[in-house]
């Protein structure tokens, strides 16, 4: 492999032209903000005239990359697969005849080039990286142009399976989202629930069919109360009964990498808000309404900042009434109730307002979260294995990129 300047694989085009004249306002015109960070993928196409553009543009030809010169940490590039302009923030980069394209946006991607770019971008108030640090940016290049196209083809193939889990992650999400639509209006009964004639009837949060109730919270609670709210730095420990705060309250699951602990002392005198398995917390601050179940066998835990509702086991499933607060009602519902000004707040009494609609029978209650549930499971699922997906090419191409893994 041969060690080469940046600026000797690829040329910065000069010039520029007026968006304004044709044919370059009839062009797509691309900007930093059309390009997804990290992934080498163009989100947006607009003309220079749907843009209003006026000021001058450079041009950028078919199989040039196309290279966001601000905020280099961004790292937003891509191949481009269309003649086209380009702002000013960005360089249009046209690779020389012994250098494939694909091979030098996968180094321009890379975290060598971006750790680079990003050190000596932060020299300027707006971090930027010029063309005269360009080219003091050296990198290895395979000796042949079939190398290089290999390397590029098998990170394009990862590219290609990320895209896959993603849009497979987006389907499943609009799935579940019409199921919830569906399942918590009662719009759709699962089987053995209901009688098969739906009838249905007005309410005050919207029609529901003729079984089902709408109900506050306040009727369907045993209690509604707050964790302790105050200074309590003070009172934090390096373990001891875990500490639940908003930070760790997400859609139905909690996040445990941000965990505080209080002595059994202090969470014994904070009686008001201990945890039990099956309670619900709610954020208070921030994203107001998010809510999540206490599994089981976790405890003694207590909570600090957060709404903590105990359901009436007999009346209502938690989960159930997590995925009503989660959804997108329950969030319109609850900004509506918010108080206060730029730091809006849920209060136990607007918390107790809320209102919703109940399935006649704790079983199809829980039989619509259990369906809900395995939705999110097999989410859950896909997501791990793009994050595996995704730590698969940032070794390859670390290892390919430095030639510790050859292809040819």
């Amino acid at each position: 492999w041969s060690v080469r300047p940046l600026l000797t694989a690829v040329r910065i085009a000069k010039g520029q032209v007026d968006p304004k004249t044709e044919p370059y306002k009839s062009m797509i015109l691309v900007a930093p903000d059309h390009i997804e960070s990290g992934t080498g993928r163009l989100l947006d196409t607009q003309t220079a005239a749907d843009q209003r553009a006026i000021s001058g543009k450079y041009i950028f030809a078919k199989g040039d990359i196309v290279y966001s010169k601000i905020r280099p940490y961004l790292r937003k590039a891509i191949l481009a697969k269309f003649d086209g302009l380009c702002s000013a923030d960005m360089y249009p980069l046209r690779t020389a005849t012994d250098v494939a394209a694909g091979y030098m946006l996968a180094v321009i991607l890379g975290q060598r080039f971006s750790k680079y770019a990003e050190s000596v971008s932060v020299r300027s108030g707006m971090p930027k990286i010029n063309r005269a640090e360009l080219a003091e940016y050296y990198f290895a290049l395979p000796p042949t142009k079939s190398e290089q196209e290999a390397i590029a083809e098998a990170l394009n193939d990862v590219d290609n399976l990320l895209e896959s889990l993603e849009q497979l992650i987006a389907k499943k999400r609009h799935l579940k989202k019409g199921a919830m639509q569906e399942l918590l209006t009662g719009k759709k009964r699962l089987p053995g629930f209901g009688n098969g004639k739906l009838m249905w009837k007005h309410t005050e949060v919207g029609i529901s069919p003729e079984d089902w109730a709408a109900v506050r919270l306040s009727e369907v609670a045993e209690k509604i109360t707050v964790g302790f709210v105050g200074s309590m730095a003070h009172l934090f420990r390096t373990q001891g009964v875990p500490l639940l705060r908003g930070q760790n309250v997400l859609p139905h699951k909690l996040n445990l990498n941000e965990m505080k602990y209080i002595s059994i002392e202090t969470h014994k005198q904070w009686k008001k808000s201990s945890l039990n398995p099956g309670d619900i917390v709610m954020v208070r601050v921030g994203y107001p309404g998010t809510s999540c179940v206490i599994p089981p066998n976790f405890g003694p835990v207590n909570a600090a900042s957060l709404v903590v509702v105990r359901p009436s086991w007999h009346k209502l499933d938690a989960k159930y009434l997590c995925y009503v607060l989660n959804s997108d009602f329950g969030k319109n519902q609850i900004d509506s109730y918010l108080i206060g000004g730029a730091q809006q707040v849920l209060n136990t009494n607007t918390a107790a307002m809320f209102s919703f609609l109940l399935p006649p029978s704790k079983d199809e209650q829980t039989a619509i979260a259990t369906v809900l549930c395995e939705m999110d499971a097999e989410i859950t699922a896909i997501e791990e294995k793009l994050t595996k997906a995704r730590q698969l090419k940032q070794g390859m191409m670390q290892d390919l990129l430095n030639g510790k893994i050859r292809l040819v």
